[in-house]
């Protein structure tokens, strides 16, 4: 998603040119697309001139979707999204303390864009580059 989100006014690019940029292999990637495809985030054209691209703006993009998508619920025990799954639920610290966790890795995550890992990849990048010196 990220090199997608990199290339997006390049137009649609192919599996396997995303798969040799990102040093994995096409048929990981061929089942990668499925889920991506079926949330929607993923326009693809067959032929020629075909391949795939993101269908909205990376700015669009949030983290959360993306990681619930490969992932599922972003929840970090069954009883903080189901009370019924412990009858002590309702008088439970440390569900209190889950709940609370995953309110804030759900929050994180859904702060940040496709375009905002962009912005800070290029942030590091230009560290790198700023520590060569002659």
């Amino acid at each position: 998603m990220i090199n997608l989100a990199r290339n997006y006014n390049n137009g649609y690019l192919l599996l396997k040119d995303v798969a040799k940029s990102e040093n994995i292999s096409e048929k990981y990637l061929s089942l990668i697309v499925i889920p991506f495809k079926s949330a929607g985030f993923l326009n693809a054209v067959r032929g020629s001139r075909g391949g795939y691209s993101l269908s909205r703006l990376p700015s669009e993009i949030k983290i959360k979707d993306i990681i619930e998508t490969m992932e599922g619920d972003l929840c970090l025990l069954e009883c903080v999204k189901n009370k019924s799954a412990c009858n002590r639920s309702g008088n439970c610290v440390s569900r209190d303390l889950w709940l609370g966790l995953s309110n804030e890795i759900a929050g994180y995550l859904n702060s940040l864009t496709l375009e905002d890992i962009i912005n800070m990849q290029n942030i590091k990048n230009e560290k790198l580059v700023d520590n060569y010196y002659i």
